[in-house]
């Protein structure tokens, strides 16, 4: 399976007894990414759908405004992981520049001041698209998201990200290791396809962190649903930007953040 690899385990059972068994296990390597030729960053990933991540990526770091601000992508194996080629257009190149520069200070220290501070936390904008999904449609997607999760099927090991209709119908999504590259590939797989919320909504499997919020609302999700609950961070960040909040989002209850649904 694209993403596993199996493995040898010797399985302990309760009554004593072991056998040696096959399993499949998600895959997590590193993910080096460079743009315009610049070292940007190395994720731990799940190597599937690399070019969705790409393009999701670099929308959340705020290297573009659109995926017609990507020229190409190439993937390159290398001996420990893969190497993510990002090609932008010349208009976005000082915003590389711009976020490299950073991330060279943050790299150098845990405490490099009120700048750095002011970066992790930059101001978001505010979201104009609304969701018309109701809570029945919420309910609908997570009874579905189980069959929109193949690799979590098979090894037990990774996040969902579901871009969801208005009535509740999971229309893709993407999984990996980590929660916030599963939500990059979506974000970036909708980019790639030219699709948009149209009144839907994000269903995440993770825990609502700050990170999460605020790419969605650098994607435009009017709402977003999680599994688990929502940090501190993450609600205010979302209340600023008038980003509609669901979690701890069960078959049988969810909480909306303000207390409206």
């Amino acid at each position: 399976m694209d993403g596993a690899l199996p493995l040898p385990f010797t399985r302990l059972a309760a009554d004593g007894t072991s056998r040696h068994i096959e399993r499949e296990v998600a895959i997590e390597a590193p993910v080096a990414i460079e743009v315009n030729g610049l070292g940007y960053a190395v994720m731990m990933a799940t190597p599937a759908d690399l070019a969705d991540f790409a393009y999701g990526f670099c929308l959340s770091e705020r290297l573009i405004d659109a995926g017609a601000d990507v020229i190409d992508v190439e993937t390159h194996d290398a001996e420990r992981g893969t190497i993510l080629r990002i090609t932008l257009i010349p208009e976005r190149i000082e915003r590389v520049l711009e976020r490299v520069r950073h991330r060279v200070s943050e790299s150098s220290c845990g405490l490099c001041g009120i700048e750095n501070l002011e970066q992790a936390l930059r101001p978001l904008p505010t979201l104009v698209a609304t969701s018309t999904a109701e809570p029945a449609a919420v309910f609908r997607a997570l009874e579905g998201l189980r069959a929109h999760q193949p690799l979590n099927a098979a090894t037990g090991a990774v996040h969902a990200a579901a871009l969801c209709a208005a009535d509740g119908t999971i229309r893709i999504a993407r999984e990996d290791v980590g929660r916030h590259n599963a939500f990059d590939k979506l974000i970036g797989a909708m980019a790639r396809d030219g699709l948009g919320w149209d009144g839907g909504f994000a269903l995440l499997s993770a825990r609502c962190s700050y990170e999460l919020v605020e790419k969605a609302v650098l994607a435009g999700c009017p709402l977003l649903v999680t599994v688990s609950m929502a940090t501190s961070l993450a609600i205010e960040r979302a209340a600023e930007a008038g980003l509609r909040l669901i979690t701890l989002a069960r078959s049988d209850a969810m909480l909306a953040s303000g207390g409206a649904a």
